[in-house]
């Protein structure tokens, strides 16, 4: 089992490993890909912020993981940095890299992000922006499995926000198999 887990930190380490140097372009490109979407586009217009990850690198071997570190805006001003951690158990094998935003409806739905440590329960969903993935990916793993297109495949799936809050992703690379439980852990420092 130690083994296991050695080879699941070895995989999120080699995930984030080139996140360094290229930061505010790389925020700057998934801003794009997500202002580019339909299924997001309006979101934009009309939240009262988001939280932005360029990339959240997961896998597993039976117990998985993600993580990815992300920054947090209101009025499209950087307020905030943040960072995901994930931890799943259950059937799963592989890895993948996936860009995520999450929308703020209002005031509420951000403070209840920003304040102290944020999870999100196995039950949150989020919609999958990308072609060849299921229109919901629960934030706790899901029963799917299937490779996806790039970022400009973008489909126009359109979800509302549940609990004051909308959740979508586009696959970057990788390919999963899971059927796994889990929930998504946030930490939040303001600038």
């Amino acid at each position: 089992m130690p083994h296991i887990i050695r080879s699941i930190a070895l995989l999120i380490v080699f995930a984030l490993a080139g996140q360094g140097a290229w930061a505010q372009d790389k925020y700057a490109k998934t801003l794009g890909a997500f202002q580019g979407a339909d299924g997001t586009a309006p979101y934009f217009n009309s939240a009262y912020g988001y939280a932005l990850f360029p990339t959240i690198g997961k896998g597993g071997i039976g117990i998985g993981g993600a993580h990815g570190g992300g920054q947090v805006y209101v009025g499209g001003r950087h307020v905030g940095n943040t960072t995901m951690t994930q931890l799943t158990m259950g059937f799963q094998l592989g890895g993948q890299a996936f860009s995520q935003v999450i929308f703020f409806e209002d005031q509420r739905a951000f403070r209840e992000f920003t304040t102290g440590n944020f999870e999100f329960s196995a039950q949150a969903t989020a919609v999958a922006l990308t072609a060849g993935v299921s229109a919901e990916a629960s934030t706790g793993g899901g029963l799917a499995a299937g490779a996806s297109g790039g970022q400009n495949d973008a489909s126009t799936y359109h979800a509302g926000y549940r609990k004051g809050m909308a959740i979508f992703t586009i696959a970057k690379g990788g390919l999963m198999y899971e059927a796994a439980l889990g929930g998504q852990k946030f930490t939040y420092t303001p600038l």
